[in-house]
């Protein structure tokens, strides 16, 4: 995925963040943590990782197959552009 290389600091940012994250679940394990809190902190890392699939599908769909946003035939920029708002929507 050699169009991630420009994003490359953005996206090893959610990648830490994740770890961050998960190290917060491994502690709150070990600490024996109430459930809901335990819980919690798995959504949280849910989101996060469907945050960061969300942002590489988008960028796949605008580097290999349409960026809208440049893309001259009207009807594919439009497809794509509704492919990653779907995408989006899906991942949320």
């Amino acid at each position: 995925m050699g169009h991630t290389v420009r994003q490359k600091t953005k996206l090893l940012n959610r990648v830490r963040r994740l770890r961050g994250q998960m190290e917060a679940i491994e502690r709150a394990l070990e600490a024996e943590a109430d459930c809901a809190e335990v819980l919690q902190l798995v959504t949280s890392v849910r989101g996060a990782a469907n945050g960061l699939m969300a942002e590489l599908m988008e960028d796949h769909i605008r580097f290999h197959v349409s960026d809208p946003a440049t893309d001259k035939d009207r009807d594919r920029a439009k497809g794509s552009e509704q492919l990653i708002d779907a995408v989006h929507a899906y991942l949320k």
